[in-house]
Order: structure tokens, then C-alpha cells, then sequence
């Protein structure tokens, strides 16, 4: 049993300056100047009940208790020094750590030590049962055990503070070893004790949740913990970002206890709930036998060597790993999720200052999905977007669905694509299936149609002074008898091969002479198309991770009408 062994060495992981927030001396110097004036005036309160006055405090709690009607105040354990510094310790303490970042990369058992050490800062002996005969003197009576349960929280010193935190800083490859142990160890019982696979296969986690009468649920803040420990080491092992703890408890209340499975991170974890309050992970191939091999690391014998090694073949039905938006992106739409009867998000302005990258990013986001930036992070949708947000936060990942698929086209590409078309002063143009103009915005206004489904996009590209038809692009196409167009650039949308039918669709409207380009997924390099009239077919070279928050991979088809 994995339980009965114990760590034999650690594993190296490269060195990250990056990886704890750094620490201000001058807020440890702060934090210290102030804590020491917060002791010295409870030793003031200590010295004036000492004196003369504490013989009269009683009759402000009799005072109080005739005009109030409340119960005595027992100003004889309010006033004691002693429980007042043990609670100031714990408050300053909590404050350091708080500094450093720290508590969002401890594993959750150190996490939970630490908590349980601010809780109880006296400490806490251990419990000895009165049927426990371990501990026992001459005459057969339990006696005290010297011994610490919870240890009592250390004094508030410059030396202590700062050997405390320094030390908690350079451990940080220690966490990362003791994460993915503590992370097995939480296991079910089962699991832990018939895989040798290790995180090979299922796993199983009890009391993630707590059921209560009435069909309400409780998270378990340590479980949920866990779980941000596996998601914070694959991330480090995908050269990811790490989640911050209540990213993690925020997902796992988004997902329906229903035992369906819900992917999170790019489908490096796959994860189900069940009203018992049980949850089910899988982890991917790719992503289990870098977990197995640090547990071997710890633990030399119990993982076979064929579990702790790259596979040599891809496992067959296994879902290729996407590559998922960063943390500090999902953290944003996480916050602004919309309730579901509600059309619109507003992005916190907040983040600006604090993160201007993820906030443009999220922007992005909320746009590929349909959203229209009206003012200040506010974005408008023309359908009810929370269970649409609810998926990107779990998967980390744009969701590829016909019904509010929209990925803008960067301008960078959109600009590239337009030289392709090489339009000239005559030519009349369009984009199709426009959403909010972004190649159009490179060609020339009045000579430019745009045909979009979306009102809401239709009212944008209004604003940007394009003609604008305002219809599903594939349905009207089917009214249009004779070509109308001499350039036509496109980034069809490509699920559900609606890239190809866009793409014929296009192509029946160009004038002889005219020029279709289309930004088309790359696996279509060297597709011919079927369609009245002469052609001539030119591909570009694949363009790698074209669209914010995919992975998609594209080529640029320029499409020549020769009669």
C-alpha cells in the first residue's frame, strides 16, 4: 500500500524566479512596526485592568446589561493578555503569509497545518483516549501526552518571521514533489490501494462535497484543494500559469453532479461529480506519466516502470491536448460570469492596472463567442452566454459550437489576407459571414458589403460605415443569380465543414476575373472545389495558433476566376 512507504528523495525541477510573488522588505518591516504597537497597547489594556480601574469595569457591564437587556459580559476572560496576543500573533501571521503569495502553492496538507496553527495559535495536545492503554503511569491512569497535535503558533519576531518566510520561499520545489503525493495519498482508499497504474487510471475522491438535507451541498475547501494541486502541477508541467485555489472551488461548483464527465485545462483532466459528493478524474496519457514519474521518485517501488514512462504509441480514442488560455484570463470571465437570465458580462475594470494582458485577452475571448464590446468591458450578446462562459472557465478553451462559434480574425492575418485579394480601384468587395469587420476594416469602405447573421454585429459593422446585409450568408447566397463581386475575403467559420460550403458559396458570386482568398484550416491544403466556371488554385503555407485561445493551425487560399 502506497500509505505504508515513505518519500526515500525528492525530485529536482528547474528553478523559477517567477513562481512566488515577490516580497517587499518594507512590508515585513511594516507589518513588524505594527504588530509591535498593537502588543504594546495590549499591554497597556493589561496594566490599566490590573490596576484600580479593572475593580470598576463591572459596573460598565452591569450598566450595560440594565439598558440593553443583555447577558453579563465576562470582562474577566475579555481583558486576559495572554488570549489577546495569542490572537494578535494569529492575525499578523496570517497577514505575512498573505504577502508572499505563498498559501496559493503549498500543497493543501501544508495549507490545512497552517489553518488549523491561525485557528488554534495556543496549539492543541494531543487527544488520548480514555481506551488508548499506550500512554498509561503505575496505576493504570491515562496520563498527559507531551505531545502536539497543533503546535502553538510562533512569537511575532523580525527573526522568526523573516527565517519563516524565506524558508517557505525556497521550497518551492519541495511543494511541488509533496503536491503530487499529497494529491495521491487524498485518494480513495480503493484506489490507492489496487493501482499500480498510479495516475494511470481513475481516480476517486470522496467528500468532495458534503450532502445536507433538502438537496443542498457544501464544497469541501480541503478536497477542492486537492484537486487545485493537480491542476497547479499539470499547469507547471504544460508551462502554464497555476490557478489560484478559488479559480478551482468556482469550476468544481460549475460542474453539474450529474456523473457526465466535464473537461478542464485543454483535456488534460476529465472530471465527473455525483450527488453521493463523489468525484471521478481521469488524466490524460500525456500528462499521467510525468505525475507517476515524480511519485516514483518518492517512491521507487511502487510504480511499475511501464506507468512512469513516455508512452511510445499514442493510446488510441485519446483526445489530443489543447492548449488552454492562462489562468489569469479564466479568472476574469470566471468573476464576471453573468446570471443566466442576463445577455451581457462587464469585465473588471480592475484588472486593468493589475493585468492589462488578460484583460484584452478575456476581451478577445468574449468576443470570439459573440460578444460586442459596447463600452469599459462591457460586452453585449445577443443569446444568454453563462453556460457558454461556465465551459471556458472548466475547459480553458473556446468552445467549438455552431451555435456561437466566432473566432476574429487578428489583424495581422486579416491585413495579409486582404494584399492576397490585390483589390484595385474599381473593384466592388465583400466579407461574408462578417461578424465585426475585421477584415473589412482593411477594405475600402464604400466599395464593401459585408453579410452577417448576428444583429448585434450587423449594428457594429453599421457604425463602421459598411453596407450591410444583415442574413445568414449560406441562405442568401442561394438568391443570388448571377456574381456580384469582384473580391471576396473571407474567414469562413469551420466547424461542422461549413468552412468548405462558405467557401463554394463565395465563389458563385465572383465576377470572371474576380478573386476569392478565404483563411481556411490548414488540413484543406490543396482541396480543389467544384464549382461553375474556370479556377485556379494558390495555398499558403500552414500559420500556426492563428486565433486567440486555440490551437488552430490555417492557410490562406486564394481562389483566381479565369472565365
Amino acid at each position: 500500500m502506497i500509505n505504508a512507504l515513505e518519500p526515500t528523495h525528492s525530485i529536482a525541477i528547474d528553478s523559477d524566479s517567477d513562481f512566488f510573488a515577490p516580497v517587499s522588505a518594507d512590508a515585513i518591516d511594516g507589518l513588524l512596526a505594527k504588530y509591535n504597537a498593537d502588543l504594546a497597547n495590549i499591554r497597556l489594556v493589561e496594566d490599566f485592568m490590573n490596576g484600580g480601574a479593572g475593580g470598576v469595569v463591572h459596573y460598565f457591564a452591569e450598566g450595560s446589561k440594565n439598558h440593553s437587556g443583555s447577558s453579563h459580559h465576562y470582562y474577566s476572560t475579555t481583558f486576559r493578555a495572554d488570549w489577546a496576543v495569542e490572537a494578535l500573533k494569529s492575525a499578523y501571521w496570517s497577514r505575512a503569509i498573505a504577502i508572499t503569495d505563498v498559501m496559493d502553492y503549498m500543497p493543501q496538507k501544508r495549507r490545512d497545518e497552517w489553518r488549523a496553527s491561525i485557528d488554534k495559535p495556543m496549539g492543541v495536545k494531543k487527544h488520548l483516549s480514555a481506551f488508548d492503554k499506550s500512554v498509561r503511569d503505575k496505576n493504570g491512569e491515562p496520563t498527559e501526552v507531551d505531545e502536539w497535535e497543533i503546535p502553538p503558533i510562533p512569537d511575532f519576531t523580525e527573526d522568526t518571521v523573516r527565517a519563516t518566510l524565506t524558508q517557505l520561499l525556497l521550497s518551492r520545489e519541495k511543494f511541488f514533489a509533496e503536491r503530487v503525493d499529497g494529491i495521491f495519498r487524498a485518494l480513495s482508499g480503493f484506489h490507492v490501494t489496487n493501482s499500480p497504474a498510479g495516475f494511470g487510471k481513475r481516480m476517486i475522491l470522496n467528500r468532495v462535497y458534503t450532502v445536507h438535507s433538502k438537496g443542498f451541498w457544501s464544497q469541501n475547501s480541503s478536497m477542492a484543494g486537492y484537486i487545485n494541486d493537480l491542476r497547479s502541477v499539470i499547469a507547471k508541467f504544460m508551462g502554464r500559469d497555476e490557478p489560484a485555489w478559488y479559480i478551482t472551488s468556482q469550476t468544481i461548483d460549475r460542474i453539474p453532479k450529474d456523473g457526465q464527465w466535464n473537461i478542464l485545462d485543454g483535456g488534460a483532466i476529465r472530471i465527473r461529480l455525483y450527488q453521493v459528493g463523489t468525484a471521478h478524474l481521469e488524466i490524460h496519457p500525456d500528462m499521467a506519466w510525468r505525475l507517476n514519474a515524480v511519485l516514483a521518485s518518492l517512491y521507487p517501488t511502487a510504480i511499475p516502470a511501464q506507468f512512469r514512462t513516455k508512452p511510445k504509441q499514442k493510446a488510441k480514442n485519446v483526445a489530443l491536448l489543447q492548449r488552454p488560455l492562462p489562468f489569469a484570463v479564466l479568472r476574469l470571465l470566471s468573476d464576471a460570469k453573468p446570471r443566466s437570465n442576463e445577455k451581457r458580462i462587464q469585465l473588471s475594470l480592475g484588472a486593468l492596472t493589475a493585468n492589462k494582458f488578460a484583460l484584452e485577452e478575456a476581451g478577445r475571448v468574449l468576443q470570439s463567442i459573440g460578444g460586442v464590446d459596447r463600452r469599459l468591458g462591457e460586452y453585449h450578446f445577443d443569446y444568454f452566454p453563462a453556460k457558454v462562459i461556465d465551459e471556458i472557465v472548466m475547459s480553458g478553451c473556446i468552445p467549438d459550437h455552431r451555435s456561437h462559434q466566432y473566432y476574429p480574425t487578428n489583424a495581422e492575418l486579416a491585413q495579409r489576407a486582404v494584399e492576397e485579394a490585390d483589390i484595385t480601384p474599381n473593384d466592388q468587395c465583400a466579407e461574408t459571414s462578417a461578424g465585426q469587420g475585421g477584415i473589412a476594416t482593411f477594405m475600402p469602405i464604400e466599395r464593401t458589403t459585408c453579410i452577417e447573421i448576428s444583429p448585434l454585429h450587423c449594428e457594429i459593422l453599421r457604425s463602421k460605415g459598411f453596407n450591410t446585409i444583415e442574413a445568414d450568408f449560406l441562405e442568401w447566397a442561394k438568391y443570388q443569380t448571377s456574381p456580384v463581386f469582384d473580391k471576396i475575403v473571407i474567414n469562413p467559420p469551420f466547424s461542422d465543414g461549413r468552412a468548405v460550403a462558405h467557401v463554394a458559396a463565395s465563389m458563385q458570386l465572383i465576377k470572371p476575373g474576380g478573386r476569392l482568398v478565404a483563411i481556411m484550416p490548414s488540413s484543406y491544403i490543396n482541396k480543389t472545389f467544384d464549382v461553375a466556371g474556370e479556377w485556379s488554385f494558390t495555398w499558403s503555407a500552414p500559420i500556426d495558433n492563428a486565433f486567440s485561445g486555440t490551437s488552430v493551425s490555417v492557410a490562406i487560399l486564394r481562389a483566381n476566376r479565369l472565365n
